[in-house]
């Protein structure tokens, strides 16, 4: 969603072509507006081949689906420190991430999603946050997925495994 007002003077704006694409600009000011992706991150968490997934409870985003345990990085925070809150917030996992392992956008998203893997974990997962409950699947037998990344990040995990990347 563009702004409707300035965030420098506080006037209207209103879209115009500007290279290339329609951007927000300041009738009062003449500002632009670069609308940034927003970004996420997400931490995908095995134990003995099977992958860690939370269903995603009602009111959030594809409630009822899937997911890994994901969400945005808050501003002046390391993605790393948000990979391993997140994890703690949605599944109360305490992680060591290992490196990063994807970094993941697509045409006419807002979102660029930073994908890590975990070392090590501390506990047993329990479901918090939006999720209703957590799981463990094999790739090959997986329940409903929310988002096209999920499958992109199972694929980036098993090139991973693989020796691709």
């Amino acid at each position: 969603m563009e702004p409707v007002f300035c965030q420098r003077c506080g006037a209207a704006t209103e879209l115009r072509a500007i290279d290339g694409r329609d951007r927000p600009v300041c009738l009062g000011c003449g500002a632009v507006t670069y609308l940034d992706p927003k970004l996420a991150a997400a931490v995908l968490i095995e134990r003995q081949g099977k992958l860690l997934l939370g269903r995603r409870g009602p009111g959030a985003r594809e409630a009822g689906r899937w997911s890994f345990p994901a969400g945005f990085v808050e501003r002046g925070e390391e993605v790393e420190a948000a990979a391993r809150r997140e994890v703690r917030e949605e599944v109360r996992l305490d992680v060591r991430l290992g490196p990063l392992l994807a970094l993941l956008s697509s045409e006419g998203e807002t979102v660029v999603l930073a994908v890590y893997s975990a070392r090590d974990f501390r506990g047993e997962p329990i479901a918090a946050d939006d999720l209703v409950d957590v799981g463990w699947f094999a790739p090959d037998d997986l329940p409903e997925l929310a988002f096209p990344h999920d499958r992109r990040i199972i694929e980036a995990w098993k090139a991973l495994r693989a020796g691709v990347i």
